[in-house]
């Protein structure tokens, strides 16, 4: 499991989330519901999925009116199964109302991250790989992003452009493709970082070889080829594949020999899971 999310980062991305929701006020709540009005809802798994965001949700609650109490029956990383009560709430039911459907974009979202995760790692189970995210994540949710991948079973590639050296086919046309040189001079530059070199032919897999790249990055190559460079590269350093990779052919891409595969579309194909919010206005 990840660190826990600190909470207080979030609160500016929450209160933004409110602010384009609500405008000037929730028009049919405010005009359907008592002012007085207190109830109780039952957040619940309309499919099974891994939790993740589930704080973030509270927190949703509680920004609208701090006297919202609840209770967490499924928390992150945890799996919930078709109906399974997730989050118990109760408190003032013009609040409830109003925070509902933003509470429910960011744990649906998060949760669906998480879930997708999940599957493909139970699809590489025993094969020794490890599941990475990217850098193909929304905008200003990266880090709620990442953290629902390890929810999921999954873990992080590198976070931004600052924390390891990604050298892409774009960077080699500066060096006329010359990766060596590449290796070298990110070496120089950040003699502290990883060095990962992507690659796409076996002349360039020997040249990251020579290079001494830390990992070295096997992108949409078919599987033959894959299995060729794993063979090639010996475990001399650490290998990953990476390029259009399913739930449907991740097991065959394992079974290869890789030590990461890498997924894009953990974050940025992964559909939001189901999860309705039920009210009772109490007596």
């Amino acid at each position: 499991m990840p660190e826990p999310l600190a909470l207080d980062e979030y609160v500016p991305l929450v209160e933004a989330a409110l602010a384009e929701d609500i405008g000037d006020g929730d028009a049919t709540t405010l005009a359907l519901v008592p002012e007085g009005a207190v109830a109780t809802g039952v957040m619940l798994a309309r499919e099974p999925l891994v939790m993740a965001g589930v704080e973030l949700a509270i927190a949703v609650f509680q920004q609208v009116d701090q006297r919202i109490e609840f209770g967490i029956e499924i928390f992150d990383g945890q799996q919930a199964a078709l109906g399974q009560t997730l989050v118990r709430v109760q408190g003032p039911a013009r609040a409830l109302l109003i925070a509902e459907r933003t509470a429910l974009n960011f744990i649906q979202r998060l949760a669906g991250v998480a879930t997708l995760t999940a599957q493909f790692v139970e699809e590489v189970a025993g094969t020794g790989v490890t599941i990475l995210d990217t850098r193909k994540t929304t905008p200003g949710w990266r880090a709620l992003e990442k953290y629902a991948v390890a929810c999921g079973g999954g873990s992080n590639h590198r976070i931004g452009l600052f924390d390891q050296v990604m050298i892409k086919d774009n960077h080699l046309v500066a060096l006329d493709g010359d990766i060596v040189q590449a290796v070298a001079l990110a070496r120089e530059a950040s003699p502290g970082l990883k060095i990962e070199v992507e690659v796409d032919t076996l002349e360039q897999v020997r040249a990251a070889l020579q290079a001494r790249a830390d990992i070295i990055l096997l992108d949409n190559m078919e599987v033959e080829e894959l299995r060729a460079s794993v063979e090639l590269i010996n475990s001399c350093t650490k290998t990953e594949a990476s390029g259009g990779i399913t739930l449907e052919t991740v097991r065959e891409i394992a079974e290869t020999g890789v030590d990461f595969i890498s997924i894009g579309a953990l974050t940025h194909s992964a559909p939001s899971v189901d999860i309705a919010l039920e009210f009772d206005l109490n007596a």
